[in-house]
């Protein structure tokens, strides 16, 4: 099968997802969408509501990706300059710029490489010791890592963790299954942004037709491209042998597609 065949599949939440696959299908590939995870908002917004009505309170706000980021500000008016705001990825820069608040008039922590968006290499670049005896407030989706907050926590911060959306599996309908056939019938590139988003993927698969070794075999060809080493031993933990890692922003994964 000629390479550009296969199609590339972006499995972002769909909020986004657009962007990036309208960039796949200017350098000439096939683009499809299929969102992994269901981003919705939170049962209880009560809490991350009075958090933000107190940001003055807070030596730092972290945002930890894009959703957290569009959640807090539909409840914001804007970003007060004086408070700092830290980010783990490009994409929640960018997130942030879309509402205004970008440097220099305000101060945003990132990782020192964007290659690596993750909150160890958040950490690196924090002095953390900065931070004792003060407030953090770390804005996410519901669960996730608690790395961040337990570092700060250790460094004798007074940290706040607020929920600020929630996120799901996508429901198996009839037409949701009929697409991941099709997809799965032929090897393709998919780009997986999350080890949870991956790990649904892999249950949505298994749900298709429980015990299926063909389905299963299917599966384990894919291409998959990813941008963080997490997602990768994820991969290969669920039998995934065609795994290329990138490091973070959509240049060096759009690079990563046309080198393959």
């Amino acid at each position: 099968m000629p390479e550009l065949d296969r199609i590339v599949i972006v499995t972002r939440p769909r909020a986004q997802a657009d962007g990036l696959a309208q960039a796949v299908r200017a350098s000439g590939r096939t683009a499809e969408i299929l969102p992994l995870l269901e981003i919705g908002p939170v049962d209880e917004p009560a809490p991350l509501r009075a958090a933000l009505a107190r940001l003055h309170e807070h030596a730092m706000v972290v945002f930890v990706s894009p959703n957290a980021v569009d959640a807090a500000f539909s409840c914001l008016d804007g970003w007060p300059p004086e408070v700092p705001l830290a980010v783990v990825g490009e994409g929640s820069r960018a997130a942030l710029a879309r509402h205004g608040v970008a440097a220099p008039r305000y101060t945003i922590h990132s990782p020192l490489d964007a290659a690596h968006s993750d909150s160890e290499h958040l950490l690196l670049s924090l002095d953390l010791a900065a931070f004792a005896g003060r407030r953090v407030l770390i804005v996410r989706g519901d669960g996730g890592r608690e790395l961040l907050a337990d570092a700060l926590r250790a460094a004798g911060a007074m940290v706040e963790a607020v929920a600020a959306y929630r996120r799901s599996t996508p429901v198996l309908t009839q037409e949701l299954a009929a697409r991941l056939r099709a997809l799965l019938a032929q090897p393709n590139d998919w780009i997986i942004t999350s080890s949870e988003a991956l790990r649904g993927l892999a249950g949505l698969v298994n749900a298709l037709e429980p015990g299926s070794e063909q389905l299963r075999s299917q599966f384990q060809q894919q291409r998959l491209v990813v941008p963080h080493a997490r997602i990768a031993e994820t991969a290969h933990a669920l039998g995934l042998r065609h795994v290329t890692l990138t490091g973070s922003g959509d240049a060096r994964i759009l690079a990563a597609l046309q080198s393959q």
